[in-house]
């Protein structure tokens, strides 16, 4: 089992910057690739990004491309994700997934383990 917490969202004007941290727990937590979705009011949960085990591979999606960066430092345990130049559209809650598998993966359903989630705002 593994336990995922994220924290660092809050209030930030558009063309801010945020980082989002994502502690997890657990002594199955090695070899799981991992990866950020978000949620906005009335809509599905989205791809972010995503990055591998050794974190050596990412992927993210589209709209965030140039702007976030997701990385993790295995010794502390912990997933980031920079993010610079926000939008009023990336306003959501940000949730932190890992599988149990080393490689990327995109889509919620491959990811068995989430965190609460924390919010991001977007606003002048």
């Amino acid at each position: 089992q593994v336990q995922l917490v994220e924290s660092g969202g809050g209030l930030v004007q558009p063309g801010g910057s945020l980082r989002l941290s994502c502690v997890a727990s657990g002594r199955t937590y090695n070899n799981h690739a991992m990866a950020w979705f978000r949620q906005a009011p009335g809509k599905e949960r989205e791809f972010v990004a995503t990055i591998s085990w050794s974190g050596l591979t990412t992927s993210y999606a589209d709209f965030v491309k140039a702007r976030f960066t997701i990385s993790r430092d295995n010794a502390k345990n912990t997933m980031y994700l920079q993010m610079n130049g926000l939008k009023f559209e990336d306003t959501a809650v940000y949730y932190c997934a890992a599988r149990p598998v080393p490689d990327v993966g995109i889509a919620p359903m491959e990811y068995d383990y989430w965190g609460q989630g924390t919010q991001v705002t977007v606003s002048s």
